[in-house]
């Protein structure tokens, strides 16, 4: 393996392995902190770690007639995820949340055939399909008239987050690099989640070590950490592919360190939905585009 290869091999697995734990984490916050509350702290903490790596990067300032779509990109990628995301995973396991979260980029795919007129093959159609039917899979499990209200909200985190990609890929054919549109983007989402700095600096206060502790890790590894990891694994890259075909192993890894950290056990609607959809998250990627 070459040197190059090293570097994207570390650096992609250590981004997944850092979103990944985001899962469990969160839940451990939750013991303490409340949903909207531990958003904004926990995007002010990757916030201020991500000004850091920035100036220690040199990243450009942005333009002033393009703040507006980073308030929208931090809106949707940040203020909007952290409010779904945190909400869905207070009534779903670690496992079962990662795989709601895998269908992103297919999302994104859709979103990005119709938009930038992007060709998806029909075996891609067909993924697209199959990843649907694991999703009903998971919602209609226990029954249709007991649908956890977690996988609604946990959908939602995974369309905004496909927003987020859309505009991502805007603000990035305006000569923005990854850094800096994760940077100002967490900035402005941290903004936008300011309505609830009272409550999230009140509940800080009354905080546990442990908790504290749990609410850095996030804000600074998975939220600010990882994203700038991704990034320089893109820029070693020779394809594209090579990186995002670590997304795979997130759910896997969500769901062992779910079952260490929380002693949580899957249902089986999990594992047969869950293994539908990443089946069909391969296909896509490697087949369907």
């Amino acid at each position: 393996m070459t040197s190059e290869k090293k570097k994207v091999f570390g650096l992609s697995f250590l981004s997944v392995f850092l979103w990944a734990s985001a899962f469990p984490l969160t839940k451990v916050a939750q013991q303490q902190f409340t949903s909207i509350p531990l958003g904004f702290l926990r995007c002010t903490v990757a916030a201020i770690f991500l000004i850091i790596i920035g100036k220690c990067c040199h990243i450009r300032l942005p333009q002033k007639k393009h703040i507006p779509l980073f308030f929208v990109s931090g809106g949707l990628g940040f203020t909007g995820y952290m409010i779904t995301f945190n909400t869905g995973i207070l009534t779903l396991t670690s496992a079962t949340s990662s795989i709601i979260i895998a269908v992103t980029p297919i999302l994104t795919a859709i979103v990005a055939s119709n938009l930038y007129k992007e060709k998806i093959k029909p075996i891609g159609w067909a993924a697209i399909a199959a990843a649907f039917i694991g999703v009903l899979i998971l919602l209609l499990w226990e029954g249709i008239f007991s649908i956890n209200i977690g996988l609604i909200w946990t959908v939602g985190a995974a369309i905004v987050f496909c927003g987020y990609n859309i505009m991502t890929r805007r603000l990035s054919a305006m000569g923005y690099n990854a850094l800096e549109i994760v940077t100002y983007s967490m900035i402005c989402g941290a903004i936008l989640l300011g309505f609830w700095a009272g409550d999230g600096l009140h509940q800080l206060a009354g905080a546990s070590v442990s908790h504290i502790i749990a609410l850095i890790y996030l804000g600074a590894l998975p939220s600010a950490t990882a994203y700038f990891t991704w990034g320089k694994a893109m820029s070693y890259a020779e394809r594209t592919s090579e990186v995002t075909n670590f997304m795979f192993v997130t759910p896997l890894l969500s769901t062992i360190m779910g079952f260490i950290i929380l002693h949580e056990v899957p249902n089986a609607g999990t594992f047969i939905g869950g293994a539908i959809i990443i089946i069909s998250i391969v296909v896509f990627n490697l087949k369907g585009k």
